[in-house]
């Protein structure tokens, strides 16, 4: 994780005024602070109770302009900035929870340490010019005007919410880490690490206790500092200071000393500890009545948890030797709220703390129950595996696949992990120990890894015979794709054929197919390209290819054949590679609206003459005999002529002969043909003839990939050729075709 410190220090060569842009503006479009923090509302509320505080209009205009700003040029700035606004925010605004009064004789206010003005200068900083190079002469100036965040904080967001974390922690001052959680709401995107547990600074007394009980609370402080300087001859001492509870007592964050020591990792002040009485197994509380400051994080940790969280060895080794509970918290037969060892060790990838609390009987197959009752884990809940597959640790995943629990007497091999529960019939396992129960968390294990971008862990659960999810199969194949892993991408297109074909689910068209089609298009590697038309042809499925229909329309005039290029009462004459052909208009004037257009803006009374140049004569003798005969049946056509028909029928707009034409030309399509019959097709512009013989390529891809033409129609042509895209062609017509079969078989039917 990126963590934003040590923060760097600016010095800007002149102070930038500050930004005075605000979040709301009132109901005559003047800009304005909210109502909560609104100082001319409490300057009237003063007046009217008598506060004898009063701000002058100047003042005030300049403690709105303070709490407004969203940049600052220099740390001397932004520190005169919070230096007014602390000054007047406190005494107005912050109000005892207990009874609702304010705070105006509160002795001390919280301030704000050097390094978090620092920190927060950081964030605040505007380079409004940034010198390239100083050093020359001139220098080279470069104005900056785009911002990584279209709307600022001003000063109050951050004063805001870095007080309620210093707060949280019962802390009289502001800190750097304050700032930076702070940053991390108020700046989305900005990556700082959650705040750790710190032993140095996190006690102080309590600011409403009376004098007897502030006494014992600094009597218990200063017993918790003695014990965290490290000095073990302190420890008996330290003791009587810590008050009722003794070497037990919790600090405001719920902590113990021994906690505290395991944190340092101090072995020597963990075995005085233990010896001294000290609780191995105490818990972290869950309320915060008693323990104010206590991290969500932290709840329900042990000693063991958090010597197992800072990889302390040693004294994970020492508190299991002393019988401390393996499992931190969890208790048999309860739900687990909060990761175990064993998990914390597996998600930080620590072999030999993995070695060891399995040795100690750790158990793997624990996971994690979410208090919300909402979980990321589409398989159960968060185990070991899970933990390790997510963050890649393969070799602490192998560990703990092949760890043998000793002492129980259901112990399964890694070949019986897998195995149903009947196979275990012979005795009533622990439910939590089934060849069920492990397959279901070796999936989940599988579903993070491939998630994660973790393929050889994929891999390797996929080697146990753990089954393909069609998501966990996509995701592998993107990363292999993306890290041009080429043996596990063949291995894994490989592995297609085993995924049900109940998992053909939108997924596989809006990810699968265009991954698919991008790997066909990049690889140009025969043995993937093989690989990936069994997968087209798996897809589209073993159902027929949907036929072309015949278009059933009725003309609403004819003329008996005898007429059909019959000179007599003839009123048109066509020439057609200089032959002339004769027609009459009263049949071709409803025939199309192309003949219409032809015939149009011609005297009526004497012979029109129509000059045909893009038709040869027999395929236009063709088209007449299919409009004089009404119908295709007396079509009687060469195999060479049909698509020459099909253009003539396209251009004169006759849609049911131009729909017979690609009937005919379905039916002659095999692999010798297909390739130029979609040129063709691609040319005219059939969207249903081209969709046909796409379906085609789909269903006989294993052959057509071995086709040299059908190569160059997928990868030598240029995207603006007549035919276009055929990769993406084919990638809308497999999308298609997958959606039609299960929507249909939802149904009932199969088309």
């Amino acid at each position: 994780m990126r963590v934003l410190s040590p923060v760097p220090v600016f010095h800007a060569p002149s102070v930038v005024p500050c930004d005075s842009r605000v979040c709301c503006p009132d109901a005559a479009g003047v800009l304005s602070l909210p109502d909560s923090l609104n100082l001319h509302r409490d300057q009237q509320r003063a007046s009217k109770t008598g506060d004898t505080h009063v701000f002058s209009q100047s003042e005030l205009r300049t403690i709105e302009q303070s709490l407004l700003a969203t940049r600052v040029g220099s740390i001397a700035e932004l520190s005169d900035l919070v230096s007014r606004a602390m000054h007047h925010l406190q005494p107005l605004h912050i109000k005892n929870h207990s009874n609702g009064t304010p705070l105006h004789q509160r002795v001390s206010s919280i301030h704000w340490q050097p390094e978090a003005l620092y920190t927060l200068c950081y964030f605040m900083h505007c380079p409004q010019m940034e010198w390239e190079n100083p050093n020359v002469e001139p220098s080279k100036v470069t104005l900056h005007t785009e911002r990584p965040f279209l709307v600022l904080p001003p000063l109050m967001e951050w004063i805001r919410v870095a007080v309620a974390h210093a707060e949280h922690r019962r802390s009289f001052s502001v800190d750097s880490d304050d700032v930076r959680q702070a940053a991390r709401l108020l700046l989305p995107g900005v990556d700082c690490e959650p705040r750790q547990i710190r032993t140095d600074d996190c006690f102080c007394a309590s600011r409403k206790l009376d004098a007897a009980s502030t006494e014992a609370r600094f009597l218990q402080d200063l017993g918790f500092r003695m014990l965290n300087c490290g000095r073990t001859d302190l420890v008996k001492q330290a003791v009587n200071l810590l008050g009722p509870g003794g070497i037990n007592s919790m600090s405001e964050q719920g902590m113990t000393p021994l906690m505290y020591a395991c944190i340092r990792g101090d072995e020597a002040m963990v075995q005085m500890l233990l010896d001294a009485g000290a609780d191995i197994n105490s818990e972290v509380p869950n309320t915060v009545h008693k323990h104010p400051s206590v991290y969500p994080e932290t709840r329900q940790g042990t000693p063991l948890t958090f010597a197992v969280l800072h990889g302390h060895i040693p004294v994970v080794q020492l508190l299991l030797d002393a019988r401390a509970n393996v499992e931190g918290s969890l208790q048999d037969g309860m739900e687990n709220y909060t990761e175990t060892p064993l998990q914390l060790a597996s998600a930080a990838g620590n072999f030999e703390l993995v070695s060891l609390l399995l040795e100690r009987g750790a158990d793997p197959m624990i996971g994690t129950t979410y208090r919300n009752g909402i979980s990321s884990a589409p398989q159960g809940d968060m185990n070991s595996y899970s933990l390790a597959a997510a963050h890649g640790h393969r070799n602490v995943f192998r560990k703990l696949l092949s760890h043998t629990e000793k002492g129980k007497g259901d112990v399964l091999s890694l070949e019986e992990i897998l195995a149903e529960g009947s196979e275990l019939g012979e005795k009533p396992p622990d439910p939590s120990r089934t060849g069920k129960a492990r397959l279901k968390a070796l999936r989940e294990a599988m579903y993070h890894s491939a998630e994660h971008g973790h393929a050889d862990i994929t891999i390797d659960i996929r080697s146990l015979g753990v089954p393909w999810t069609l998501h966990t199969w996509l995701e592998s194949l993107r990363t292999c794709f993306q890290q041009h892993r080429r043996p596990l991408i063949q291995g894994l297109l490989k592995e297609f054929s085993c995924i049900q074909e109940e998992e053909y689910t939108e997924e596989l068209i809006s990810h699968g197919l265009p991954l698919l089609f991008q790997i066909l298009r990049a690889s140009k590697n025969e043995v993937i390209s093989q690989q990936l038309s069994v997968i087209f042809t798996q897809c589209y499925g073993p159902f027929p290819i949907p036929k072309l229909t015949e278009i059933k329309k009725k003309q609403t005039s004819r003329l008996d054949p005898h007429f059909l290029n019959n000179q007599e009462m003839s009123d048109v004459t066509f020439l057609v590679e200089g032959k002339p052909f004769y027609a009459h208009k009263v049949l071709l004037f409803t025939a199309s609206n192309r003949f219409k257009c032809l015939l149009s803006n011609r005297p009526a009374a004497e012979n029109t003459c129509i000059e045909i140049t893009n038709v040869k004569y027999n395929i236009f003798q063709l088209v007449m005999q299919y409009l004089y005969y009404g119908g295709t049946e007396s079509l009687h056509m060469r195999n060479t002529e049909i698509m020459e028909l099909l253009s003539a029928a396209k251009f004169f707009q006759l849609e049911a002969l131009q729909r017979h034409c690609e009937i005919i030309c379905s039916k002659n399509i095999n692999t010798e043909t297909c390739v130029e019959i979609y040129n063709h097709a691609k040319f005219l512009d059939t969207p249903e003839l081209s969709a046909y013989i796409e379906g085609y390529f789909l269903k006989n891809m294993v052959v057509l990939i071995e086709v040299e033409a059908f190569k160059q129609l997928l990868y030598d042509r240029p995207a603006e050729s007549p035919t276009g895209d055929v990769l993406q062609n084919l990638e809308k017509t497999l999308a298609m075709r997958i959606h039609s079969i299960h929507l249909s078989s939802s149904k009932g039917s199969i088309v």
